[in-house]
């Protein structure tokens, strides 16, 4: 039996079902029982937990032979990320009660960076689940394509993504949550000891303009790139409804800068196989 946090999501999605697919059982953990249905009809057992719930959690983790963790995202924290803390300490010790046989948690690329940005929620949790001895994989996957659903409007109805990426002809390294979840799958079935990091990105990089090409094909219509000044961040994410902009800046400046990376040699990376003009096709055949 395996244990999912974030079955309803993507990822969670995703590996839910290559492991069903695996014949693999697998304990559906949902912090709303109005989102299990699905997940009923397709054969899986039920837990009730919240991240902030250490006994639920426990009870959700215990007498599995793996769980894997992804709390939900939190894209404008308190400074300091007091939020974050208090989540891993709980999902930390939700699982040294419980004693699974294993752990695959969801990082990000850059967990071992050490300099503040958005990302860090994930380095803190990283660390907090470094302590345990259960047998640890963090998978750290490169920027989601997915993400480009929010680029579809505009570049219907204006020929045009406005993109935070920048220089546009650089490359980034990218994947979709499906290669995601279908690595998580694979990962969480094998055995290893101690701990190990495993980073993941798309079939090939892509840049802003590789994706306004794509999107070009796609739609069958010209559509271009256009690079969101700096300058102009600030004001447009507190206009957003944001409070603590300054984490998302950071972010954005370290994977145009560089220092939001891979840790392990590129020779080491996985490589999924959907590729951009995949979720395009996908994102734009659901109506953006």
């Amino acid at each position: 039996m395996y244990a999912i946090s974030g079955i309803t999501g993507k990822v969670g999605g995703a590996m839910a079902r290559a492991l069903l697919a695996a014949g693999k059982p697998v304990r559906a953990v949902v912090r709303n029982p109005d989102k299990s249905g699905e997940w009923l009809r397709l054969g899986c057992e039920l837990a009730i937990a919240d991240m902030g719930d250490e006994a639920a959690l426990t009870k959700a983790f215990s007498g599995v032979e793996g769980v894997f963790i992804l709390p939900p995202s939190n894209f404008d924290p308190l400074p300091g990320f007091p939020e974050a803390q208090a989540e891993a300490a709980i999902i930390r010790n939700a699982l040294q009660s419980a004693k699974p046989d294993k752990i695959v948690c969801l990082s990000t690329i850059g967990g071992q960076v050490t300099q503040s940005n958005l990302l860090s929620q994930r380095t803190i949790l990283e660390q907090a689940l470094s302590t345990l001895s259960i047998p640890l994989t963090i998978l750290r996957p490169a920027w989601f394509l997915d993400n480009l659903v929010w680029d579809v409007a505009s570049a219907r109805e204006e020929g045009v993504i406005h993109s935070f990426l920048q220089p546009a002809d650089h490359k980034f390294p990218m994947i979709s949550t499906v290669d995601v979840g279908h690595f998580a799958a694979e990962l969480i079935q094998e055995n290893w000891t101690g701990r190990r990091i495993v980073e993941i990105e798309g079939p090939e990089r892509v840049s802003p303009v590789d994706i306004a090409d794509a999107m070009s094909e796609v739609l069958s219509q010209p559509v271009r790139v256009e690079t969101v000044p700096r300058e102009t961040w600030e004001a447009m994410f507190r206009a957003q409804g944001m409070r603590n902009p300054e984490p998302r800046i950071q972010m954005l400046d370290g994977f145009n800068e560089g220092w939001i990376r891979f840790e392990n040699p590129k020779s080491e990376i996985l490589h999924g196989t959907v590729d951009v003009r995949d979720i395009i096709r996908d994102l734009v055949g659901r109506g953006g």
